[in-house]
């Protein structure tokens, strides 16, 4: 019996080392865009909240506009500390840094020829994650192409109001061991009352018609 050769041995297992090698790179990969995926999503989420606070500051800064000044603040910083009161008056607590591009730099939508601040947004223009199903506030995002068209404006502003207006309905959990009492029925409704038939009046006869007495005939002529 020939014995095997020791070289053909040694190729197999060269040739398995590379393929679970590949196997390795490849499952790495796909959890590192995974892992990159979910990070920017969660970061996509913190650029909504932010977002809704500065479109909440700029709705507050409108809101306490005195009479015949524009609603609308000259820079951001205005809205940490409102100038137009002699009191601290803030309008947004800190001025806050963009999740997706870390710095504290954002895109400003201007009124006009930088006359007042409209809307904040994003200075990345990288696909966002999420293309839709956003909250009912921020329903005009959906199927944006890029993160910087996500335009936080004082229209944004709010939450929708809920669909229920009047108070929740009181609901009673039974009790284990009581059997429930089936409320007592409703008395039934009188029947309702016959009515008699009305006999309509009889209009009365009218009397005969007296006939006329018949006109005699004259006598005839005697002939000569």
């Amino acid at each position: 019996m020939r014995a095997p050769r020791p070289g053909r041995s040694g190729g197999f297992t060269y040739l398995s080392l590379i393929i679970l090698l590949a196997i390795i790179g490849l499952v790495t990969a796909s959890a590192l865009k995974l892992g990159s995926v979910i990070q920017r999503s969660r970061a996509e989420n913190e650029l909504l909240d932010i977002g809704a606070a500065f479109s909440d500051a700029l709705k507050s800064y409108a809101d306490a506009t005195p009479s015949g000044q524009p609603p609308q603040p000259p820079s951001l910083k205005e809205l940490l500390k409102d100038p137009r009161f002699p009191g601290t008056r803030r309008h947004l607590r800190k001025l806050f840094v963009d999740p997706i591009t870390g710095k504290a730099e954002w895109g400003i939508q201007y009124l006009g020829d930088k006359v007042g601040v409209l809307a904040v947004y994003s200075l990345s223009d990288a696909k966002p994650v999420k293309v839709g199903n956003f909250p009912s506030r921020f329903i005009g995002f959906d199927g944006k192409s890029h993160i910087s068209d996500w335009k936080f404006s004082m229209s944004l502003a709010g939450a929708a109001p809920s669909e229920m207006t009047g108070p929740a309905p009181r609901v009673t959990a039974p009790v284990p061991g009581l059997q429930p009492v089936a409320p007592p029925p409703s008395p039934a409704a009188p029947p309702p009352p016959v009515e008699a038939p009305v006999t309509p009046p009889q209009e009365p006869e009218a009397p005969p018609t007296p006939e006329e007495p018949a006109t005699p005939e004259p006598p005839p002529i005697p002939q000569e």
